[in-house]
């Protein structure tokens, strides 16, 4: 599966849940560890974690494979690998504190609606 068409499908879970400011970077030109890091945000526990059910249930059946996740447990921020896309979903506090969108500002931001 290609990553444009994994990130489409992760983005839509996290839609499916309410998900918050959702951003999509393309990071292919400065990084070779991914394509694409999608970053978005939950209001609580519960949500960040069924955001992440969501994502892995969905990719899951498109047959994407999960390589690593961090942060479960705890559910402040969750890192979803799958190789070509990495998703990470943030409390409030957590993703102001880490801004990866400051971190990754040399990638391109890409409109959701640009996937399409």
């Amino acid at each position: 599966m290609e990553a444009k068409e994994m990130a489409k499908l992760a983005i839509q879970a996290l839609e499916d849940k309410k998900a918050e400011d959702i951003k999509v970077i393309d990071i292919s030109d400065i990084s070779t560890i991914a394509d694409y890091f999608i970053i978005a945000s939950g209001k609580n526990h519960s949500q960040i974690q069924a955001m992440c059910d969501n994502v892995d249930e969905t990719l899951g059946r498109a047959g994407a494979t999960m390589k690593q996740t961090e942060g479960y447990k705890t559910a402040n921020w969750i890192l979803m690998d799958y190789g070509d896309i990495i998703v990470h979903i943030f409390d409030t506090e957590n993703r102001l504190f880490y801004d990866l969108e400051r971190i990754w500002r040399d990638g391109k931001e890409i409109d959701i609606s640009g996937l399409e």
